[in-house]
């Protein structure tokens, strides 16, 4: 069944655009918003709808309009076309381009340049606290679940990581936090962008490392490529010490934003409640295996 688009349109359209816009077709959407691609005389744009869960998740909307216009000027990300004050929605231009992908010649080049451009945005006023975000998560979560417990046993062994993963840390700088399959874009003109703000904070650059390692199963080889790429220098244990901390603190972020996913649904998927548990149980495994000496 096909979706009713009529209506899709703010009415304040006119604060930006001179002419009444159209919408083109649906873009892919997910669980904090819908996209629409939209068309005013000669110019594309993507209308991104919020959804009521942004507060569950712990989405900053002031804070992400800061990190688009902070990645404009650094030529990181769709460009900032308007903001509604009141955070219902948002348009950035249309970028036309095809998903990044790893087996394509340079992509990790291309990559590790985005990150470099990301990371030397002008700052903006929000840091990524891990410690409150983990807090908002877990209250929004049915404590009733099967893998609640799960929960508990890894939120008693997070803290030591995340304060060796900070105490190992630089100055924090613009990260965008959710660079996943679907953020990042390249355009025709082999210039790589990121899409989707909505985690953006100041943080922690080997945050960004380790959300690219494990979104896109990057193997040891690409993972010191990149490494290499980005920092312009030979990888010390350091450094692969430094992101692997991160990609545990990720990966229980991750289970975390499932489960809100999840306690938030009318119809619980069991599949799903046991898809959370496997990959709390795993992380645990991964917890186990590492050492912070």
């Amino acid at each position: 069944m096909s979706q009713d688009l009529s209506n899709i349109i703010p009415n304040d359209w006119h604060h930006w655009s001179k002419a009444r816009p159209t919408v083109v077709r649906a873009l892919a959407g997910g669980l904090t918003n819908n996209a629409f691609l939209v068309e005013s005389a000669d110019q594309r744009m993507v209308l991104r709808i919020n959804s009521s869960i942004s507060d569950q998740l712990n989405l900053d909307r002031a804070a992400e309009q800061q990190a688009l216009q902070a990645a404009t000027y650094s030529d990181s990300c769709a460009p900032l076309v308007y903001c509604d004050p009141h955070y219902r929605y948002l348009l950035t231009r249309y970028i036309e381009g095809t998903p990044w992908d790893k087996n394509v010649a340079h992509s990790l080049e291309k990559l590790a340049d985005l990150l470099r451009r990301i990371h030397g945005s002008p700052a903006i006023d929000a840091q990524l606290n891990i410690g409150e975000k983990i807090s908002s998560y877990r209250q929004f979560i049915d404590k009733r679940a099967s893998y609640f417990h799960l929960l508990d046993t890894l939120q008693e062994k997070l803290p030591q990581l995340i304060d060796a993963a900070y105490r190992m840390g630089d100055e924090f700088c613009l990260c965008h936090n959710d660079l996943t399959v679907g953020n990042l874009i390249w355009a025709p003109s082999d210039k790589l962008y990121a899409i989707d703000w909505e985690y953006a904070a100041m943080g922690d650059k080997f945050y960004d490392l380790a959300v690219l390692v494990e979104e896109h199963n990057l193997n040891q080889r690409e993972q010191n490529s990149l490494l290499e790429c980005y920092l312009n220098r030979t990888v010390s244990p350091e450094d692969n010490q430094r992101l692997g901390l991160w990609r545990l603190i990720y990966g229980y972020l991750c289970i975390l934003w499932h489960g809100v996913q999840w306690s938030n649904q009318t119809q619980r998927s069991p599949e799903q409640g046991r898809y959370i548990g496997k990959k709390a149980q795993q992380l645990l495994k991964g917890l186990s295996a590492h050492s912070l000496s």
